[in-house]
């Protein structure tokens, strides 16, 4: 496995917690913040092709019947165009 550097500046009480749990799991806070930025990696890519496939080949055009019978009511205040 390759190894890259990169100089990670975080919030002290982020950093503070990270360690925490760190110290808890009895590995070091590097190995830690590389294990979570994994883990997050795999959630973004595994919810982004559960979309993509559920999505189909749908496209925009598919929605305007749904939104076609939508309720027409004003936006709420401050979320208008």
């Amino acid at each position: 496995m390759s190894k890259a550097s990169y100089p990670l500046k975080l919030p002290a009480s982020v950093k503070q917690a990270a360690a925490r749990l760190a110290k808890e799991d009895g590995v070091s806070l590097n190995q830690w913040i590389a294990v979570a930025i994994a883990q997050k990696i795999g959630v973004v890519e595994t919810a982004s092709d559960f979309l993509k496939r559920r999505a189909g080949k749908a496209g925009a055009a598919d929605m305007l019947p749904f939104l076609d019978g939508a309720k027409r009511e004003a936006p709420p205040a401050g979320d208008e165009l």
